[in-house]
């Protein structure tokens, strides 16, 4: 199986051992889970306002997405972890401004007990370029 690694400094660096997408067979595009860290600073985004970070999170995505030369629209499937799912409906305002309710991406959103430095919303997507 052929791939390659998409980096963009226009996004946060990975802080372990991942990459920030993988596009397979020249076409599908992995993109690994995006969490509210400026891109610059590497600072956290947003305190403790669900809203604000998870603005970043789409910003930092869409950096991600558009290094590997696709968009919003060619998202097929995203993944949004909560630190509280009492963040939904807030989450999910943010969220539904990125993408055509008609044509809207596959989703799972779950609940975790802890995610990368105690941010509260991580999202990771696949598009299909």
């Amino acid at each position: 199986m052929s791939h390659d690694v998409i980096r963009t400094d226009h996004a946060p660096a990975p802080v372990g051992p991942y990459n920030q997408a993988i596009r397979a067979q020249g076409a599908i595009v992995f993109a690994s889970g995006q969490i509210a860290l400026d891109p610059a600073s590497g600072a956290l985004v947003g305190g403790d306002d669900v809203a604000q970070q998870t603005e970043q999170v789409m910003k930092n995505l869409e950096a991600v997405l558009t290094s590997a030369g696709v968009g919003w629209s060619q998202v097929v499937k995203t993944t949004v972890f909560l630190a509280d799912m009492n963040d939904f409906a807030t989450v999910n305002g943010v969220y539904a401004r990125y993408f055509d309710e008609a044509t809207a991406p596959a989703r799972a959103c779950v609940e975790v007990a802890r995610l990368p430095k105690d941010v509260l919303v991580e999202i990771d997507c696949i598009a299909v370029a």
